[in-house]
Order: C-alpha cells, then sequence, then structure tokens
C-alpha cells in the first residue's frame, strides 16, 4: 500500500470520528475512500507528491459530517448544495475564444460556398483548430457541479485531439476539387488520429464524478457498460476506430471515383454504424 492509500485511510478515519457508523455510514465512508483513491492517483499522474494529493483530496471532499447528514436525510434536490459557480475569467476567455472560432467559421464557409477569401482558408482552419482545441481544454480543467477538475496533462491531450479533429474537419471541407486528392487524405488522416485519441482518453479515464454524484448514481441504477470491463472497452476502440476508418477510406474512394454528389453516403454510413454500435454497447439484450 502506497503512502498516499495510508494518508487517505487514516485522513478519512479522522473525519469520520464521533460519526455513528450506521449501515448507511460504512457503505458512504467505503464510497468516499474509493473517489479517493482516484482522486489521489490523478493528482499523482499530473505531479503531485502523495502526501499533498492526499490533502487536497481531502479538502475537495469537504464537509464529511455534513455529507452524512445529507445522505441520512436523504435531500430530494442535493445538487442546489452542491452548486459551483464559473469563474469569471473562465467565461471571458471562453466567450472571446468563441468568438474568434466564429468568425473563423464564417470565414471559412464563405469561402467553401461562395469562393470569397479563399486566400483566408488555411488560416481560417488553423483559428478554428486552436480555439477550439483551447476551449475544450479550458473547460475541462475547471470544477463544475458533479466533476472534479481533469489534471492539466490530460485536458490538454483532449484539446489536442479536439483540435486535430477540427483541422481534419476543415482541411477536407476547405479541399478544391482539382487537387482534392491531398487534403482529402490529410485531413482523413486528422480524423482518424482524432477518433483514436478520443477513444483512448475516454476508455482510460478514471472517475472525475463526486461523492454525492456517486451515491445518486448508485441509487437510481445507473447503467455503466464498461465499469469493471476493460476488454469491452477496448473492443468499443477498435470497432469505432474500424467504422471511422472504413467511411473515411469509403468518402476518398466516392468523392474520387463519382464526385461530391454521393461521396457523402460513405459518412452516413459511418454514422449509422456507430449508433448501432452505441445502442448495442449500452443497451445489451436480456437473456
Amino acid at each position: 500500500m502506497t503512502d498516499s492509500s495510508l494518508a487517505i485511510h487514516r485522513l478519512l478515519d479522522e473525519a469520520f470520528a464521533g460519526i455513528e457508523l450506521t449501515p448507511e455510514a460504512r457503505d458512504l465512508k467505503e464510497e468516499m475512500r474509493a473517489n479517493l483513491v482516484a482522486r489521489v492517483a490523478e493528482l499523482e499522474q499530473s505531479g503531485v507528491s502523495g502526501d499533498v494529493s492526499a490533502q487536497r483530496a481531502m479538502a475537495e471532499l469537504g464537509d464529511v459530517r455534513s455529507i452524512v447528514a445529507d445522505a441520512a436525510g436523504t435531500p430530494s434536490t442535493p445538487w442546489l448544495d452542491q452548486r459551483v459557480r464559473p469563474r469569471p475569467a473562465f467565461v471571458v476567455r471562453t466567450l472571446l475564444l468563441s468568438l474568434l472560432a466564429a468568425g473563423a467559421l464564417a470565414v471559412l464557409t464563405l469561402s467553401v460556398l461562395y469562393t470569397v477569401a479563399t486566400a483566408w482558408e488555411v488560416p481560417a482552419v488553423v483559428v478554428l483548430a486552436v480555439t477550439g482545441g483551447l476551449i475544450t481544454a479550458d473547460a475541462l480543467r475547471q470544477e463544475t457541479t458533479t466533476n472534479y477538475p481533469l489534471p492539466t496533462g490530460r485536458a490538454l491531450a483532449y484539446g489536442a485531439a479536439a483540435a486535430l479533429g477540427l483541422a481534419g474537419a476543415g482541411t477536407i471541407a476547405a479541399a478544391e476539387p482539382e487537387w482534392a486528392v491531398g487534403p482529402l487524405v490529410a485531413g482523413g488522416v486528422l480524423l482518424v488520429v482524432a477518433a483514436v485519441a478520443f477513444t483512448w482518453l475516454g476508455v482510460t479515464q478514471t472517475n472525475r464524478h463526486k461523492p454525492w454524484v456517486v451515491r445518486m448514481q448508485r441509487e437510481h441504477g445507473e447503467l455503466e457498460p464498461f465499469a469493471g470491463d476493460p476488454a469491452a472497452a477496448a473492443r468499443f476502440g477498435i470497432y469505432s476506430a474500424t467504422i471511422w476508418l472504413a467511411a473515411l477510406g469509403g468518402f476518398v474512394v466516392l468523392t474520387l471515383a463519382v464526385g461530391w454528389a454521393w461521396s457523402w453516403l460513405a459518412l452516413l454510413g459511418g454514422l449509422l454504424a456507430m449508433m448501432l454500435l452505441l445502442a448495442r454497447t449500452l443497451f445489451k439484450p436480456r437473456d
């Protein structure tokens, strides 16, 4: 057992000192312990030392006595007491970046549909990708009512994946028919890399839910198809990457063979296959 795990057990026992350990309180304590261990692991991955990460995780947990009292009273709307207000600086940053992204998207749309400002296509794609990635990473670094913030490294990885996806989509959209092969292939590769990155980040993501959210999920029996089954998560990621590789390959082939009028059907087929995969994964047939 690591030093941070020992510190978590000690701090949690101290926090529960004097609290009657009813069966409900004992279950809640074990639930908190699991969430604290997961949170400490995230903090240590971001470079925080063991003792400091244990102290920070306990501080983020809040008043244990209040949580136990709320659980005993079973409030009907606990989120009203747990709401986290967005930071003003985050709101301002998101607004400014969104305006910049909207301007880049407008320039790209005019260039593609009406051949206006074609010289600005590449800068527009770059600006759209960068702003989209920054908005994604910045949002994931914020604490919300239900989730703790992501570690900086993982948030930046999500932002980079979003930037690659937007860059790939913008490159494909801006491709001219007479020189479409290069941009289409480059855009397709970027989209595939983004899809693989998102899949890997998703299946390796640890729990960020706050204890009161976990408690509500358990009470309402939330469906978690990948919980405790990493093989199922890996299969889902492989199937997703295969579907989109086939869809993008079909898109390129149809574009070169029959033109734009029919090539979009390949992407539509990929979307339909993805929806069927999600339905099959999330809603397994009963025996």
